[in-house]
């Protein structure tokens, strides 16, 4: 199942209007995050490391693995909403399991519940060094969906 989710991606239109709003977040950028995968409900962000994002033991920076599992679980939601509309986190809570070390981490945002207004996401958090992947954070978050302002 898990292969089968990975192997889905969202429609061109979709992975095009979430690439845009990614690109447009300055922390994102920041940070080094890059989207890895986007399929409908389902989202993964890679944040490679380096000293920028870690905290004084090494490991990845707990603000800077909830930010980006934030965004994974924002833009997981956004696949599923209609082209004249934004997402907000309305709110999220995030345990960190264990130290975040590896080359990278990546996080998944997968939407649980889509609804007219709020929407529902797991939230989790790997590790990974080298073929090694270990859970390191998860958490879940509420988003709501919003008209697009005017521009």
């Amino acid at each position: 199942m898990e292969d089968e989710i990975q192997q889905e991606q969202a429609s061109p239109e979709v992975q095009a209007r979430i690439r845009a709003s990614f690109d447009r977040q300055g922390l994102m950028g920041h940070l080094g995050a890059h989207l890895s995968h986007i399929a409908p409900g389902r989202v993964h962000i890679m944040l490679p490391s380096r000293p920028e994002v870690t905290q004084q033991h090494g490991y990845f920076h707990a603000g800077a693995t909830s930010a980006i599992a934030d965004s994974a679980g924002g833009y997981a939601a956004f696949t599923l909403f209609p082209e004249n509309t934004e997402v907000l986190t309305v709110e999220y809570k995030f345990n960190l399991l264990s130290p975040a070390a590896g080359d990278h981490i990546e996080a998944v945002g997968t939407v649980l519940k889509s609804g007219r207004t709020l929407t529902v996401c797991r939230l989790e958090v790997f590790g990974i060094q080298g073929d090694q992947r270990k859970l390191v954070a998860n958490g879940q978050q509420t988003l709501i969906r919003v008209a697009r302002p005017e521009q």
